[in-house]
């Protein structure tokens, strides 16, 4: 028999975080500053970042997306989407996630459109979902690779770096990503 307190307190724990998160949120400022710093990583750790992030529609960038799980994980950052290298809007990513995981983590995540089309449904839907709404290809590169975007065929790719802490998932499936307001 399973007991309600053992099946809450996880539940507990992953509603605060999301609660936190919404809470805390940044403002548009911090999120440029901070975007600007996932991108300069991303840039020093793989060869062709530049040439790469030139050649796409746009990109996503979430400096700092926090995961926690005690069975239960929720997933959730603020990013913004940029378009010829400025932002044009804000963006939360969120997912959750049940099964056997334990701890926390943090990272950073690039997602480019390297089609008009690809930005412009991403862009005109009502929140997009990894998997639903489309798919994204994650390139699994490691720090000093480079990106050989000839080779790159798929019209949304994902990049995840920077990963710190106990938890480690590279995968965006059942990720949303939601349009802040931050006028």
């Amino acid at each position: 028999m399973i007991k309600h307190s053992n099946f809450l307190r996880p539940l507990l724990l992953v509603t605060t975080l999301l609660f936190a998160t919404s809470v805390l949120a940044a403002s548009a400022d911090k999120i440029n500053r901070e975007s600007n710093k996932a991108l300069q990583v991303f840039r020093e750790d793989v060869d062709g970042a530049d040439v790469f992030l030139n050649q796409a529609a746009g990109y996503l960038v979430f400096p700092r997306v926090i995961k926690v799980g005690i069975g239960i994980g929720a997933e959730s950052g603020e990013g913004a989407l940029r378009v010829g290298g400025s932002t044009v809007a804000y963006y939360r990513t969120t997912s959750g996630s049940f099964g056997l995981q334990l701890g926390a983590q943090a990272k950073s995540i690039v997602i480019a459109f390297m089609t008009r089309e690809a930005l412009d449904k991403f862009r005109n839907s009502e929140g997009w979902k990894v998997g639903v709404d489309g798919s994204v290809a994650l390139i699994d590169i490691g720090a000093g690779k480079t990106i050989d975007s000839d080779n790159i065929k798929d019209p949304v790719v994902g990049f995840i770096f920077g990963s710190k802490g106990l938890m480690y998932n590279l995968t965006l499936e059942g990720t949303k990503f939601s349009k802040l307001d931050k006028s």
